[in-house]
């Protein structure tokens, strides 16, 4: 591989790409369903307190959860009837709060007009994203204006746009650098104009030679206006899109253990948020609609599919065409970092970047084993950790003696679990360290 490919030095594995089930389908907009249920927790921080009650009407884009404290907003997916304020079933916690609405099915799609952003304050520039509900739609979700807004005497220089996408079968973030690259150039103008900087760096893999290709014909044809924004090509290697590893990557500065990347002069934001940021600026439009990529072989169809926030699993196999008699796993997210689940009764939300159905061909579901002291956990963990000494402790019911192998620097890329040969759950039992260390 050429050197000249922007990569991260410590640990990174290479798992198994299958990206050639979906990365050359386009972007498809799937029909909407009856009902959506659209959960008021959808980033990090605390629930959204609810505005519309049982029976109200509501306009596709209208505010229905308002943040409480670190937050964001959450919106109205279509106009319709609210028919119940509940629970909804999610991947990692057992039930958030949600907002049910059945779809008015004479009411048209609502159509937004681009306006000129080029005379508004980076202050009315945030401000348009805080309520928009913006999230970072590649991980767990935080608002993202509050990352763009980094504490009184932090000095950043330079923007890094997330388009690694380094997990397998994952294609959403491709397609979109595809299709729409002139909205994720203008995204990233928007960006360093909030930030008050100039320099901004667009870091893809190199598996998308055909997304570099496009952004770097997309700069040449516009007016930079003193801007320095670059298309980086990076080296095909997992977890190449987390945060600490990106900044390395590109800008070879490394985030400090308990660090964040604006410590280094640095604010990294991914293309789908990017993507939604000018939606949020040039269209005035909310966050309530995306693109998640449908893969695996256990689906009829494969599809990058824009659908929008609370449309249910259940309703986009069934559009697919269903699931196929060797389906042995649903993940959701990709399948490093995802989470199986039991059901297909839980909605779409706006961190959720790819429903995976899996076969048994797919999935390795063999018993795991002692730890053998190969070292390859060592070798393979990009932040320098030691998940073997972790897993022991926990298994041996020291959890909280965890700290001192670096369990709170661990952002559980999975890494670790893929390359042990005894098979073993080290992300779990890293999750659980974490959970019984804080209490």
């Amino acid at each position: 591989m050429s050197t000249s490919l922007l990569t991260f030095a410590k640990g990174g594995v290479h798992p198994q790409e299958s990206k050639e089930i979906a990365e050359h389908l386009a972007i498809e907009k799937m029909p909407l369903p009856e009902e959506f249920e659209i959960p008021l927790l959808q980033h990090f921080g605390a629930p959204c307190q609810p505005l519309a009650k049982k029976k109200d009407r509501v306009e596709e884009g209208d505010l229905i959860g308002q943040a409480q404290g670190l937050g964001a907003n959450v919106h109205a997916s279509v106009t319709g009837t609210v028919t119940d304020i509940g629970t909804s079933k999610g991947p990692v916690s057992l039930s958030v709060p949600s907002i049910t609405i059945a779809r008015d099915l004479e009411a048209p799609d609502k159509v937004y007009s681009p306006s000129d952003w080029k005379g508004l304050t980076s202050q009315e520039l945030l401000q348009k994203i805080k309520d928009a509900g913006i999230v970072g739609i590649g991980g767990a979700g935080f608002p993202a204006h509050v990352k763009l807004a980094p504490p009184p005497g932090t000095k950043v220089d330079k923007l890094v746009l997330n388009g690694a996408e380094c997990e397998p079968y994952l294609t959403t973030d491709h397609r979109v650098m595809l299709e729409k690259p002139e909205e994720v150039i203008e995204g990233t103008k928007i960006l360093l104009r909030v930030l008050g900087i100039s320099e901004g760096h667009i870091g893809v893999e190199a598996n998308k030679k055909d997304a570099i290709e496009v952004l770097r014909k997309a700069l040449e044809k516009q007016n930079l206006e003193g801007l320095k924004i670059t298309v980086d090509a990076l080296q095909v290697k997992y977890p190449q899109g987390s945060e600490k590893q990106l900044i390395e990557s590109v800008t070879g500065r490394k985030v400090p253990g308990g660090g964040l990347p604006f410590d280094v002069g640095v604010i990294v934001q991914n293309i789908g948020t990017t993507k939604a940021i000018y939606d949020a600026v040039v269209l005035n439009k909310p966050l309530y609609e995306k693109v998640v990529t449908i893969s695996g072989r256990g689906i009829a169809r494969p599809a990058n599919l824009q659908v929008r926030v609370g449309t249910r699993i259940s309703d986009i196999v069934r559009y697919l065409g269903g699931t196929k008699p060797d389906l042995a796993k649903i993940v959701m997210g990709g399948p490093m970092m995802g989470f199986a689940v039991s059901t297909l009764d839980i909605p779409v939300t706006k961190t959720v970047s790819g429903v995976l159905f899996l076969t048994r061909d797919e999935i390795d579901d063999s018993p795991y084993g002692p730890c053998i002291r190969c070292g390859w956990c060592l070798e393979a963990c990009p932040m320098g950790l030691s998940p073997n000494e972790i897993g022991l402790y926990v298994e041996a019911g020291r959890s909280a003696d965890t700290a001192q192998f670096g369990v709170f620097d661990c952002f559980e890329c999975g890494s670790c679990s893929f390359v042990c040969p005894s098979k073993r759950p080290l992300v779990q039992f890293i999750r659980l360290a974490k959970q019984k260390a804080k209490r």
